[in-house]
């Protein structure tokens, strides 16, 4: 028994064994090689084995003889045949068609080998759709198939029709439609020319619409303004957008169709403000009490609810009062916030037409009765400051008894004891203002106006209090001197008048002084005699108070000088240049030409002539013996030295002077 090696499946796989196996004898193969050999032309012929030459018969048997698959299958024929017969052939052949040009897929793979190879030649069967399959478009889909078609199916369409992608793309439920449902023609090609208006396809489902009736309402047949692909039911409607343009909001977002649009009318134009008018909450607006709304139409207009209503609830309005010009703030507000129990407390009557400022409290009617009724000050004779209409200059909104008046906008701001107390000293308006005059102008905030007995008073006070009476002081000038803080304590910067008082010229408390002859200043009146305070008295030059002190000045001291003998000038500065700190005896003169002090003298020891300071004399000190170094002589300088030193009595400065 010759084996032989198991067969290859049709896919080329071996079959296991004692699925397939079989084995062959060798009388199989004794016949399969008779069969392969030549039919006997003569029966009688020698059989004899020839040489290869010497057969030339049966090299042209078999040149004639071959395959009826044609030259290029190269494959065993027991891979499809059988030995009992040529055919049928293996139901499952041995033949591996993945490694030709053409693998069988889908479909394909259940298509028995001779529905399409009908020729015994294999190589001749065809490799595009048409050459096996009826082009039942007729050719007006072109020739690729594989375009819409795949090898799973003949009516298996893919999902994305390139076609498709243009004009009308296959999206949501309309990706899950066989072709034939919206083209009815394309079993004969008919694929093109259709409509893409939804309606072409769903007029039956339009017109059968209830809930709104599409056709009774006059909907347009622009379906895609409310449905999807995704599903014809369950559409939505953008009512903020055209053509409605009316957002659903709050309640209105919750209620049927039909609870609006009765009738059926679909057709409202109503702005999404105009409430009343809508036919929803007219009769509402026509019932309200507080306010009533159809009692001030204008102010509460049917086509203005939104101003105050929502809607989220009906009933729950809210007005901002600020656009009315007129803002509700503390006490305005309504309660709890406020103290106003309802609008009518305000708008006596129903009426909301008023046009009242918010400053002018008094006329507005709500506190005109308290402003008559008002006594320090009393507004209504206190002139224009107090007008009815002029009340938010010192009452404010949070309570109006607790008024508060900024003095400062009248250009004369309270400060200092002028403050009411106790931060000041004044208690009432009144104390200024008598007689409940309030219609001061700049001219009567003048301090003399409140404060003339304190001024005339210093007629009586003395001491460091100038008689302002007899120093014909200007009434208007008080502040020179006084401060709103305490009127008694008053202060007078004379540096403004071009003469500051320093040193000994300062009242009490000064800074310490040297130097001083007899008492320094300490009242106004030790300089300005006779309660002269004039301009330009008294003299600001030293010698118009100090002339007595230049009088006697040998008087105050061995070493000062005769200032009259000397022929001194009445420019005192010149030599008294330290007389902040060191008073009259701080004197120091400026030697321009000869260093002083010269060795312990005295003014008087040069200067001989005590009327003449002009003259003055070296030899009065150096003619004594002791006046001179030892061995100190100048006899280059004259002779007989040193007697010749003296004659003339100054030519020792012509080479000493400095």
């Amino acid at each position: 028994m010759l084996e032989i090696q198991r067969p290859l499946t049709r896919r080329g796989y071996s079959t296991p064994v004692g699925e397939g196996e079989f084995t062959l004898t060798m009388l199989q193969v004794v016949l399969w090689a008779l069969l392969a050999l030549p039919v006997a032309e003569n029966a009688t012929r020698d059989d004899r084995p020839r040489p290869k030459a010497a057969q030339p018969s049966q090299q042209k048997s078999r040149a004639t003889t071959g395959s009826p698959h044609g030259p290029t299958l190269n494959l065993p024929c027991e891979n499809c045949h059988s030995a009992t017969a040529w055919r049928p052939i293996k139901a499952n052949p041995e033949f591996d068609h993945d490694k030709t040009k053409y693998p069988l897929r889908g479909m394909h793979e259940k298509v028995e080998c001779t529905q399409c190879h009908v020729k015994p030649v294999f190589t001749n069967a065809g490799k595009n759709c048409q050459d096996c399959h009826t082009d039942v478009h007729q050719r007006k889909m072109g020739t690729n198939c594989a375009q819409c078609h795949t090898v799973q199916g003949w009516n298996t369409a893919v999902q994305q029709v390139k076609e498709h992608q243009n004009r009308f793309p296959l999206l949501g439920a309309h990706a899950a439609v066989q072709c034939e449902d919206c083209h009815k023609g394309a079993a004969v090609g008919q694929f093109k020319g259709l409509s893409t208006a939804c309606v072409s396809c769903h007029r039956a489902d339009f017109q059968k619409t209830t809930n709104p009736n599409h056709v009774t309402s006059q909907f347009p047949q622009n379906c895609q303004m409310c449905h999807t692909f995704d599903s014809w039911i369950g559409a939505t409607f953008n009512h903020a957008g055209p053509p409605a343009n009316f957002p659903l909001t709050g309640a209105h977002a919750t209620i049927a169709c039909t609870t609006c649009h009765i009738n059926n009318n679909y057709n409202l134009t109503t702005p999404p403000n105009a409430c009343g008018n809508s036919g929803c909450h007219l009769t509402t607006w026509q019932q309200t009490t507080n306010p009533k709304h159809s009692a001030a139409p204008t102010v509460f207009p049917v086509a203005n609810c939104s101003t105050c209503h929502t809607t989220t609830t009906w009933t729950t309005a809210t007005f901002d009062h600020s656009t009315t010009g007129f803002p509700l703030t503390n006490s305005h507000q309504l309660a709890p916030a406020g103290k106003v129990t309802a609008c009518t407390d305000c708008h006596i009557n129903n009426n909301y037409n008023l046009t009242t400022p918010p400053n002018a409290c008094g006329n507005s009617g709500c506190h005109l009765t308290t402003w008559q009724q008002t006594t320090n000050p009393v507004h209504s004779s206190a002139g224009a400051p107090f007008a009815a209409a002029n009340c938010s200059t010192c009452h404010n909104t949070i309570a109006w008894t607790t008024a508060a008046f900024d003095h400062s906008t009248t250009g004369w701001p309270l400060t200092g004891s002028h403050q009411m107390s106790p931060a000041g000293k004044v208690n009432a308006c009144t104390d200024c203002h008598v007689s409940n005059n309030y219609t001061f102008t700049s001219a009567n905030t003048d301090c003399y106006g409140c404060h003339k007995t304190a001024w005339q008073s210093t007629t009586t006070l003395g001491g460091g209090v100038p008689n302002h009476v007899a120093a014909n002081f200007p009434t208007p000038m008080c502040l020179s001197c006084h401060d709103t803080v305490l009127w008694s304590d008053g202060k007078f910067d004379h540096s403004t008048t071009g003469f500051p008082l320093q040193g000994p010229h300062m009242l009490p408390p000064r800074s310490t002084v040297t130097g001083a002859i007899g008492a320094m200043v300490n009242a106004c009146t030790d300089c300005h005699m006779g309660g002269n305070y004039t301009t330009g008295y008294p003299t600001t030059d030293c010698y118009g108070c100090h002339q007595t002190y230049f009088i006697n000045a040998q008087a105050y001291g061995a070493n000062v000088p005769n200032h009259v003998a000397a022929s001194y000038p009445t420019t005192c500065i010149t030599c008294h240049t330290t007389w902040v700190t060191t008073a009259w005896l701080g004197a120091v003169f400026n030697h321009t030409f000869f260093r002083i002090p010269h060795y312990g003298s005295v003014c008087t020891d040069c200067h001989i002539v005590s009327t003449d300071y002009k003259q003055f004399s070296c030899e009065n000190c150096h003619t004594q013996p002791a006046a001179h170094r030892p061995g100190m002589s100048h006899p280059s300088v004259c002779s007989p030295s040193p007697s010749c030193w003296y004659t003339p009595p100054t030519k020792c400065y012509n080479c000493h002077k400095g």
